[in-house]
């Protein structure tokens, strides 16, 4: 690591550090009144303030070429004006109000909206980037949000009590089959795109809209930038791989190409592992991303990635008793093409197909598992603009799936074969109506049908929200939610019906002066899941659908980006209580993924004398249940809890007329002792006990480099 970090230095002998420039104005809404705790910054940079008490603000930044202003305060429409480099002081930017402003009534039960403005509970590119414990990764910021809670050996959204296949995400409108790396066992995986290619996200922890399927808990929604605003040229240097990219950019259209490697054997030889790695992961991958306005509302978005990683390790299966070699290979592909457009001054449409392929091929000692998915989707949607107190949405999608296993058995000398094929098709239909000033409504539903099994399904959702004062409102929603069977019962039991769950929400929020306050409680009753005699039995008869089980709780969320200068914080808590009868659970139990408290605890601060940016995130988990045969109980023994504080920092400045980015953040600073489980011995010792081993992270910390340059 002081390797890298002398030839980080080196590199920031050669940057110029003296091209900062002064921009200074004042902020006001059309009569003149002076905007307080407006958001002032520099597009897609990290350079900004806030207004003062008189409208006032000033900041440094530096110059990049086709500088872009913004302005956006609650209430009002965001402002974008491009910069003038010689008239830089006295601005006066006066903003209009926004129809939709704080007394007209939004819907918000279930829902966290990230990277738009106007919304509350934001958070942009920027931020997910510089939360300190997601190193860069959009499910691990998303994992101090309330409402999920951290399963470090796994990764991803567990979200309310669900597990983690029951959140789903969707880039633009279509299904990502596979969002998450691959992983070996007991070690996280990371999602596989970049949060700076998405101008929004939106996450859902329940009852979201009717427009989504598939997913039992929650969804996260992915919408990608529109045409880039110029040519640039992008290089990563990682302390874990390089990347770089290429920008063209025109009046209607820009195209993008990037390319990155990632190696971790530098990084595991300068810090200790207690993974017995025989080769380190590495990782190829690559991105084309092509955009095109076909008229004033028109818009084409075309997207394709594909990577190629490969890992090796000896995994203690104290199961069997011995190290087991493990040999990961996987190859992903995923590609989304989407044209929207206005097809009349009150219709839009959107279109959109995708395709993912992912193939897992993995050697266990002598034998091998090669898993093929295969997935098509076709997404055709409307949006009925009837008045400004009525929309009307609809729309339909296919969506088929190809699986298919070949397990070698070396001691047998013998392939077995596992495959099926399902088309699922579904349509929604949804309104949001407007009553009054202080009373809207959304009411919808979807409907599903199964090829595979044969099953129609219709599930009704609906949503109310009341303003209670100026400043704040109620809101309730309720969903009904189905889900297929995951693909490794679905292979041996095609009779399988979808899982399902109903949500109930009763949410209450306050938000004034770049300040909120929300309160959540939900109850989710489980129904249909799926349950199992012995995991890979060749019988059908093994599985069926008897499993259910319920999670209640509430989530406590306070968000302040008024309080501290050029600085935010938020502050979250959930409490979830939560139990189920499935796979092969002897009874209702509390799943050994779920801990019943998880608070989190973020604060970025911009440093502008110093021009960087630097972030704290705190989080707690209480301990989670497992499984101690040497204990009649099932499920009764709980890990200790983990906690975390992380810490990252971002350096900018100028590089041969570029700008650079120096990034660096560590996990778990204090070197907290974390148990996220444990193993067992599978035969019991001299004394009639079966040993326990705990299931522990790979490392006390995670540290990362970055020189960024852009061009």
């Amino acid at each position: 690591m002081r390797k890298i970090a002398i030839l980080v230095l080196v590199c920031l002998s050669f940057i110029n550090i003296n091209a900062q420039q002064i921009i200074k104005g004042k902020i006001s809404d059309k009569k003149g009144n002076a905007i307080t705790g407006a958001n002032v910054y520099i597009k897609n940079t990290y350079y900004g303030t806030s207004s003062d008490s008189s409208g006032n603000f000033s900041f440094k930044f530096e110059k990049t070429g086709a500088d872009t202003l913004v302005v956006n305060f609650i209430g009002y429409k965001t402002y974008e004006q491009s910069i003038d480099h010689s008239k830089l002081q006295n601005l006066n930017i006066s903003l209009s109000e926004s129809t939709n402003k704080l007394n007209a009534v939004v819907i918000t039960a279930g829902a966290f909206e990230a990277s738009d403005v106007k919304k509350a509970a934001s958070m942009t590119a920027l931020d997910i980037v510089t939360t300190a414990s997601s190193e860069a990764d959009l499910y691990g910021a998303y994992n101090t949000m309330p409402g999920t809670q951290k399963v470090g050996e796994e990764g991803g959204l567990f979200v309310r009590g669900g597990d983690g296949y029951e959140t789903k995400t969707y880039m633009d409108g279509v299904l990502v089959q596979n969002p998450y790396s691959a992983s070996m066992p007991d070690l996280p995986s990371r999602g596989r795109f970049s949060p700076f290619l998405f101008e929004g996200t939106v996450f859902s922890t329940g009852a979201y809209s009717a427009e989504y399927g598939q997913a039992l808990s929650s969804v996260l929604i992915l919408n990608t930038k529109g045409i880039a605003d110029k040519s640039s040229t992008e290089i990563n240097l990682l302390s874990v791989g390089a990347g770089a990219s290429h920008t063209i950019a025109r009046e209607k259209m820009s195209l993008t190409l990037s390319a990155d490697y990632q190696n971790l054997t530098p990084y595991f030889s300068l810090i200790k592992q207690d993974v017995d790695w025989k080769k380190a992961p590495e990782s190829y991958n690559g991105n084309i991303i092509f955009r095109k306005k076909t008229s004033k509302t028109g818009m084409i978005k075309s997207y394709l990635s594909g990577s190629l990683s490969e890992s090796r390790l000896a995994y203690p299966n104290y199961e069997i008793g011995k190290k087991q070699l493990i040999n990961l290979l996987n190859k992903n592909a995923y590609g989304n093409t989407v044209y929207s457009d206005m097809i009349s001054s009150k219709m839009k449409i959107k279109a959109g197909v995708s395709y993912n392929y992912n193939l897992d091929n993995i050697d266990l000692d002598e034998d091998n598992v090669s898993t093929q998915e295969h997935a098509v989707q076709s997404v055709l949607n409307f949006k009925y603009f009837y008045n400004d107190n009525l929309l009307i949405k609809f729309g339909t999608e296919i969506y088929n799936f190809n699986y298919q296993q070949d397990y070698f058995d070396n001691g047998l000398n013998k392939v077995f074969k596992t495959q099926f094929n399902n088309t699922l098709y579904s349509s929604f239909a949804e309104a949001e109506i407007k009553l009054s000033s202080k009373f809207a409504a959304r009411i919808g539903g979807r409907f599903e049908h199964s090829t595979i099994s044969n099953r129609t399904n219709i599930a009704p959702r609906l949503s109310f929200a009341l303003k209670t004062s100026t400043y704040s409102q109620f809101s309730l929603a309720y969903g009904v939610f189905f889900q297929t069977a995951q693909n490794d019962f679905l292979k041996f039991n095609h009779d399988l019906k979808p899982e399902k769950a109903t949500h109930y929400i009763a949410n209450w929020q306050y938000e004034v002066n770049n300040r909120l306050f929300r309160a959540e409680a939900y109850y989710k009753n489980y129904q249909d899941l799926v349950k199992y005699k012995f995991l890979n039995a060749p019988d059908k008869n093994s599985y069926n659908n008897s499993g259910k089980g319920y999670a209640k709780g509430f989530d406590i969320f306070w968000q302040d980006k008024k309080t501290f200068k050029m600085a935010f914080y938020r502050i979250s808590y959930s409490y979830s209580d939560t139990e189920r009868d499935y796979l092969n659970y002897t009874t209702q139990a509390a799943p050994v993924y779920s801990s019943k408290h998880n608070a989190a605890f973020v604060y970025n601060q911009w440093i502008n004398k110093l021009s960087c940016y630097i972030g704290l995130t705190y989080s707690y988990s209480s301990g989670r249940p497992y499984f101690n045969p040497n204990n009649p109980d099932f499920l009764s023994d709980r890990t200790q809890g983990n906690h975390d504080l992380s810490f990252n920092a971002s350096y900018l400045t100028e590089f041969f007329g570029g700008s650079a980015v120096v990034h660096f953040s560590v996990s778990n600073v204090l070197g907290f002792d974390k148990v996220y489980g444990y193993r067992y011995d599978g035969l019991p010792n001299e004394r009639g006990a079966y040993e326990a081993h705990p299931v522990e992270p790979a490392a006390k910390r995670f540290m990362v480099l970055v020189l960024m340059l852009k061009f």
